[in-house]
């Protein structure tokens, strides 16, 4: 499948696609969070497309666990500036990390041609109709509250992708611009992660590019025993293992790093 997001062509399965992260947040789990600060953030995406990254994806609100939700308002008044800015000095597409609706088109008005929602349409269906709409593309992620399943583990996850695509597709998505992410770190233990790194590969019977993110989270710290700051090579081995099993795009911080891993996990696969 060729996908054309914000005027690149992406083409699925021909190699992996790097998604850089830039959080605008002051409570990232992950220690990069900037705050309020846009020329930071602008700075680091233009560093991050000098690096290798293929999009950007900008986030206003930590989903990191046990973080303070904000506004919708307070959300777009931390992210409309950094992706106007990025949408006009850059030229790869703009993902905008969002679930509500006003946020998504408040940075779909500035220049943002791919929505990332963390809930996979079951919060804000009308993410649906946005995208198809502004001819953006959309990442949808599995996600749930609590890690109780009722049954197999990436049968529940496969369950939940496809009803999040239908409703994309049903909308007038266009089956090339939608994406899947199994939701590593959100409503999942450590243990049901490497469940989901291990078993990766079935979500290609769901027929989508699949968008993986991986970075620094802390079942990777848990397994090495390690801070936020020193899992980059946790994270390396972890992309390495996601392209080998079928991953198309991986959402990273370590930009330039996780390019030159991904361009030989791909001279692998």
């Amino acid at each position: 499948m060729i996908a054309d997001i914000g005027g690149r062509k992406f083409e699925w399965g021909s190699r992996t696609y790097v998604m850089g992260i830039i959080n605008v947040t002051p409570d990232s789990f992950s220690g990069d969070g900037i705050g309020g600060d846009e020329e930071g953030a602008v700075s680091q995406g233009l560093r991050m497309v000098s690096e290798g990254a293929d999009m950007l994806d900008v986030g206003g609100e930590s989903t990191r666990p046990g973080h303070l939700p904000i506004t919708a308002a307070e959300e777009t008044s931390r992210t409309r500036g950094v992706v106007a800015r990025l949408a006009r000095e850059t030229d790869v597409p703009i993902s905008i990390d969002t679930y509500k609706l006003e946020v998504a088109e408040a940075a779909v008005a500035t220049g943002a041609t791919i929505l990332n929602d963390i809930w996979g349409l079951t919060r804000s269906p009308a993410l649906a109709e946005l995208a198809s709409r502004a001819g953006c593309a959309l990442v949808l992620m599995h996600n749930q509250d609590g890690t109780d399943y009722a049954g197999d583990l990436m049968e529940e996850i496969k369950r939940f992708l496809r009803v999040s695509i239908d409703r994309a597709l049903q909308a007038g998505v266009p089956r090339e611009r939608v994406l899947i992410d199994p939701g590593i770190g959100f409503g999942k233990t450590a243990d049901q992660n490497w469940v989901v790194m291990r078993r990766m590969e079935e979500l290609r019977q769901l027929g989508q590019p699949i968008l993986i993110g991986t970075s620094r989270k802390s079942f990777i710290g848990k397994a090495l025993d390690l801070p936020v700051g020193e899992r980059v090579e946790g994270t390396a081995a972890t992309v390495t293992a996601a392209i080998l099993r079928g991953a198309d795009v991986v959402r990273v911080h370590d930009v330039q790093q996780m390019t030159r891993v991904a361009q030989i996990a791909d001279r692998m696969r």
